[in-house]
């Protein structure tokens, strides 16, 4: 059997598949299928792991979540998958963890299907790792979007045109599944995931260009220009620390708001800015101390919508 590429998803589109490829004989592997045409069987993921429950007597088969800025995955493993789990269950979490597993698909009843992962690899990273992940995730997620709604564009699109588009042979077989099982669906919010993702990445220094040196136009002989003072290099330095000052009391005090309404599994977000709206601050200033916050680690996500303390 050929081993089959590990694909670079978020969690919501993963999460959002429901349509399941079985496998065609013994030795063929199975896939499934998400909403922008990804055909996957396995998948290379990195986020926050923020749980890991043993599901057995004995610790031999746990289940554990890791979470990305679009949602979380959901993680079995067990005695078929010894190094695997013996991993997990030696992370102290929360923590940076990356992970390739294989998708695994589970149908309670007709009509309803829930993945899963299967890990095979599992390994704790640091942020910049998690940053770096983030980023090629959203070029690919950007990639799949493209072609999708390029080939939805097409009266009846094929492999062959896809291809012509520069379009890999197992994604224009994803996306031709795809288009038939999602027609419904709304891949516009893929590119607001890409967006969202984005501002969880650690800020970066830039690097300074010196502005190149213009003549000033010359002064007209009939009005006589005033000369503009410039700018106190010691009041921008005194402003940005002030600036930076607040921000740093604004992340302080919405901490502080978390762990004085926090229960066992965390906070919800609406309590959080509602607490805080009570203490001055407006969303924009908790989003913003929310993803600085997580940014340093000082509290994530185990849940979508839940905040908790590290």
């Amino acid at each position: 059997m050929i081993r089959q590429p590990a694909w670079r998803v978020f969690a919501s589109e993963y999460n959002d598949i429901t349509l399941e490829l079985p496998s065609q004989g013994e030795k063929t592997p199975s896939f499934v299928v998400s909403p922008l045409g990804a055909k996957i069987n396995r998948v290379f993921v990195v986020g926050v792991l923020t749980d890991v429950e043993m599901v057995s007597q004995g610790g031999e088969f746990v289940r554990a979540h890791l979470s990305d800025p679009t949602g979380v995955f959901t993680i079995y493993s067990g005695q078929y998958q010894p190094e695997a789990t013996a991993a997990l269950q030696r992370v102290d979490v929360p923590a940076f963890v990356a992970l390739v597993g294989k998708s695994r698909v589970y149908t309670p009843e007709e009509g309803t299907m829930l993945v899963s992962l299967r890990p095979e690899v599992v390994h704790e990273v640091d942020a910049a790792i998690r940053d770096q992940w983030i980023l090629e995730t959203c070029q690919q997620t950007k990639d799949r979007y493209s072609y999708m709604n390029e080939a939805r564009k097409m009266e009846t699109p094929t492999k062959q045109d896809l291809k012509h588009l520069g379009c890999s042979l197992e994604l224009a077989e994803g996306i031709i599944a795809a288009l038939n099982h999602y027609e419904d669906a709304d891949i516009q919010r893929y590119l607001a995931l890409i967006k969202e993702s984005l501002q969880y990445l650690q800020p970066r220094q830039t690097p300074f260009t010196e502005p190149k040196e213009e003549k000033p136009p010359a002064p007209s002989k009939q009005v006589e220009t005033p000369k503009k003072e410039p700018p106190s290099k010691k009041k921008a330095t005194t402003e940005k620390k002030e600036t930076s000052k607040q921000e740093e009391d604004t992340e302080k005090l919405v901490l502080e708001t978390i762990q004085s309404i926090e229960g066992e599994d965390g906070a919800a977000w609406d309590d959080i800015i509602a607490a805080c709206e009570q203490k001055k601050l407006s969303d924009i200033e908790v989003e913003e101390a929310l993803t600085s916050l997580m940014d340093k680690g000082m509290v994530y996500e185990p849940v979508l919508g839940t905040i908790k303390t590290t």
